[in-house]
């Protein structure tokens, strides 16, 4: 299996990692900046079995993608350079709802919904902040997607984001710092650093997950990591 990791990941991760699969090193150049350039969300919106993908996405990166099998779609709208035309793919699919800031999703990905519901929020990096789980629970470090969710009638944690570390930025965000593989979270960093730990660690034992943290160290947003088969 290969899983495509934001380059800048730090090396005890990377290491922890590589125990899952091979690590495909993802980056971008002069296409957006530097703080997300290298995350694969960025990039790339898994829809269930297929993914869709911006059409400036790197030609290396979207033959590994084709060459694993996985269906590709390709979206309309290309990535751009600053915010918000950086986020158009920056999506939260669950199996019953599409959310995102719909004055900017990208039109494949909304003809992806389906008969979901669709939730508008304001912010449009839904999936760098927000970790969507199983049963309709989320986690995420938007205060306005809490609030939204949360008027929906969904169990939602929110977590302070200002000790989780994206180089280039102030601070990170929860859900760029976690992945999800079949029944495992993936933490790219360690619970113990964030005043919330406990009660993360907790509801995720609750909802029988693995809990896989890949070093003792503050979280690090380094996006969403991609699985391919």
């Amino acid at each position: 299996m290969d899983i495509l990791a934001d380059m800048r990941i730090p090396g005890e991760a990377l290491e922890a990692l590589t125990s899952f699969g091979n690590v495909v090193p993802f980056s971008t150049s002069c296409i957006t900046y530097e703080s997300v350039a290298c995350h694969p969300d960025i990039f790339i919106f898994n829809a269930g079995k297929n993914s869709i993908v911006a059409p400036n996405l790197p030609e290396t990166i979207l033959s590994r993608i084709v060459s694993s099998g996985v269906p590709v779609s390709h979206g309309e709208t290309p990535v751009g350079s600053k915010y918000p035309e950086s986020a158009v793919y920056n999506a939260v699919i669950t199996e019953y709802f599409l959310i995102h800031n719909f004055r900017i999703t990208d039109p494949v990905i909304n003809s992806a919904a389906g008969d979901r519901e669709m939730i508008h929020v304001s912010q449009g990096y839904t999936r760098c902040t927000t970790l969507p789980l199983k049963e309709n629970h989320f986690i995420t470090s938007d205060e306005g997607i809490f609030r939204t969710l949360k008027r929906y009638g969904l169990y939602v944690i929110y977590i302070k984001p200002a000790n989780i570390i994206l180089p280039g930025a102030k601070h990170g965000f929860f859900g760029g710092a976690c992945s999800i593989f079949e029944d495992r979270v993936i933490i790219n960093g360690n619970l113990n650093h964030l005043g919330e730990g406990d009660e993360v660690r907790k509801l995720l034992t609750d909802l029988k997950y693995d809990v896989i943290e890949l070093y003792d160290g503050p979280l690090f947003d380094s996006g969403t990591l991609v699985f391919l088969p």
